[in-house]
């Protein structure tokens, strides 16, 4: 090993440990045990990200594998940190749909000599140093190195909805990792460690933070993420070059076909119709389910929504219907 080769690795020990050092204290052990089922339960990670005791993990780690059933987990929590502190902890929301949960810390908060700070998840770059603390196995306050290898990866949530802008790192992840943070090498929170491939070499998966700053003002708000309903199933299917030629839809390569509509729903108000083609909604093109989730945001909640669609089998006709969503409910 040559001279710069070895500063290069000093640097970067010293880079990782001085992270260790600042943010170590923030991550704790959580430990789930449901009240109707106290042999049951289980655990993960997660950090404290603000003075006062709120702490960031995963929903399912809060779940701890339950179904969501659009209730508060009837679960009690403890956590523990490096110091040795060992605290009960109370729910405060979580998204099933992003994987994101928030508890607060009973108590007094005096023992906590550090915070997690959020950073920033748009502007991170494939090779950026990743640091994942956690307690994978029931191994407390372990700590994995790598990089970014990816940015803009999406994957399921237990929902069935597909959650955005996912980071995939090298950092070895492991069971009981989940909630713990991924870090940059200033010590801010770049993602939410969340999954990893089983079978799979160094492949494992982060929450961005960006997702989990837009999710955490609506948990401490809400206790959950509000978003709008319209009330039809529906598949994403590609679009012929027929249909794209002869509608102008040339940046478009995919819609929802609608399979069906709920009885009383926004949707069913509105005049949807099973066989029905979504291609957009306030002109925004939708070209996917998934799309179509996305933009059912809380904004859209008793707001007028103007739905582009395609009815008819065999010469289809553009038409435009005005929907009012509500409010989800789980």
């Amino acid at each position: 090993m040559g001279a710069s080769d070895a500063f290069l690795l000093d640097a970067y020990s010293t880079t990782v440990s001085g992270v260790v050092e600042a943010v170590g204290p923030s991550v704790a052990a959580v430990r789930v045990r449901f009240d109707a089922a106290p042999d049951q339960g289980g655990g993960g990670s997660g950090f404290v990200f603000t003075p006062d005791g709120y702490l960031l993990t995963n929903s399912h780690v809060v779940r701890a594998g339950q179904r969501d059933t659009g209730k508060r987990p009837a679960a009690a929590y403890q956590v523990s940190f490096s110091d040795g502190h060992v605290a009960g902890a109370h729910w405060v929301g979580d998204d099933p749909d992003t994987d994101l949960a928030v508890l607060q810390v009973d108590g007094s908060t005096r023992h906590l000599t550090a915070t997690a700070p959020l950073g920033r998840s748009s502007t991170l770059r494939p090779g950026e140093i990743a640091i994942a603390i956690g307690n994978p196995l029931g191994f407390e306050q372990t700590v994995t190195a790598g990089i970014v290898s990816a940015l803009g990866r999406s994957m399921r949530a237990s929902t069935g909805r597909l959650i955005p802008d996912v980071i995939q790192t090298d950092a070895a992840l492991n069971p009981g990792n989940s909630g713990g943070p991924l870090l940059n090498g200033r010590g801010e929170v770049i993602g939410v460690n969340t999954a990893l491939i089983r079978g799979a070499q160094a492949i494992c998966f982060a929450v961005a933070v960006d997702i989990a700053a837009w999710v955490i003002p609506q948990l401490l708000a809400h206790g959950e993420v509000r978003r709008a309903y319209l009330g039809v199933g529906g598949m994403t299917m590609p679009l012929s070059r027929r249909i794209v030629l002869s509608f102008g839809l040339e940046e478009q390569r995919g819609a929802v076909r609608v399979s069906s509509v709920e009885r009383g729903s926004p949707a069913a108000l509105a005049g949807l119709r099973e066989g029905d083609v979504i291609v957009g909604l306030d002109g925004v093109t939708v070209d996917s389910v998934d799309k179509l989730h996305q933009s059912l945001d809380a904004s859209r909640i008793g707001k007028d929504c103007v739905i582009k669609l395609l009815r008819g089998p065999v010469s289809p006709q553009a038409m435009y219907l005005t929907v009012t969503p509500t409010p989800r409910t789980r």
